[in-house]
């Protein structure tokens, strides 16, 4: 009993940690040709948005969602170096939950 709540423990200290890691992660997604910018961090937080103001309001949804969508794309290309960098799904083995 008391071995899983070490686990447990470990378990959440490791969270804390990756969480740490996540939040050190800064993607900038581009849309419309860099007129629109996002901002956000491994745990998928928002951190800012830039919009050009020439840009014509018309165009500004479809400049938002071309930069989410860039945004997102570096963001997983970057997490999972970090996985790997830690080991990958290997390093989740030992915790015997």
């Amino acid at each position: 009993m008391f071995n899983k709540l070490k686990q447990i423990n470990d378990l959440r200290t490791q969270s804390k940690q990756m969480k740490a890691m996540l939040d050190e992660v800064i993607i900038v997604g581009q849309g419309m040709g860099g007129k629109v910018m996002i901002t956000v961090n491994g745990s998928h937080e928002t951190l800012g948005v830039q919009i050009d103001e020439t840009l014509d309001r018309s165009k500004i949804a479809q400049g938002v969602k071309e930069a989410l969508t860039d945004a997102n794309s570096k963001l997983q290309g970057e997490l999972m170096k970090k996985m790997k960098e830690m080991g990958g799904l290997d390093a989740f083995k030992n915790l015997g939950l």
